[in-house]
């Protein structure tokens, strides 16, 4: 992970050192675009009953840009996200109960995430923006090893933050965000909050 993270520390800086140097071409955006974007989900369920450690996931999605000045917009979307989480010996210790047995007790948990980001233009550029907002995310579908019929782990949804940094060439957009979650997803009890964290890293179009 600190590979690809720094990775794409020098991309992003190469390419903000171009849109500095280069704003006569790149200045011009229009009022509306939209696109499509897909890339990498670094994430990890926070709790004590869970494993420290980032798990690599995949997210894809498509969104709306509206350019309101040469400074703000505001960029709706709607994401299918997928994340991973996997119990540690505390968990099992606590929540033994609810699992047939076996001791990796991995869940996959599938959402659809709807994010509602503000958009700031840095520099003399319309290229290089700060993003930040919330994000509602609505599951799908979870599934977890060995866990017995009918128990239900995790809440239908919940909301995050995110902020991040957004890079919008003519045609090829690129960025990186940080999402914390703020909603307790524990369904099963209150003696344990769990919260989920992501470091999003993509690639797409604009159109």
């Amino acid at each position: 992970m600190q590979k690809a993270i720094l990775l794409l520390f020098f991309v992003f800086t190469a390419l903000t050192v171009f849109s500095q140097r280069n704003p006569s071409s790149m200045d011009h955006e229009n009022f509306f675009r939209a696109g499509v974007k897909g890339g990498v989900n670094l994430n990890k369920m926070n709790g004590k009953s869970y494993k420290q450690g980032f798990n690599y996931n995949f997210q894809a999605g498509a969104f709306l840009q509206f350019n309101f000045s040469r400074k703000l917009g505001l960029q709706p979307e709607i994401n299918f996200v997928q994340s991973t989480a996997e119990f540690s010996e505390d968990g099992t210790d606590i929540y033994d109960d609810l699992f047939l047995g076996g001791n990796q007790k991995k869940s996959k948990l599938n959402y659809l995430e709807v994010p509602l980001l503000l958009n700031y233009n840095l520099g003399p550029s319309r290229r290089v923006k700060i993003q930040a907002g919330p994000a509602y995310g609505g599951l799908l579908k979870q599934t977890a090893d060995s866990l017995k019929a009918g128990v239900k782990l995790y809440k239908n949804g919940e909301w995050s933050a995110i902020g991040g940094l957004w890079i919008q060439l003519p045609v090829v957009n690129i960025g990186a965000r940080y999402k914390l979650g703020l909603t307790n997803v524990n369904a099963v009890d209150s003696r344990q909050p769990w919260k989920n964290q992501a470091i999003q890293i993509f690639i797409g179009l604009t159109f």
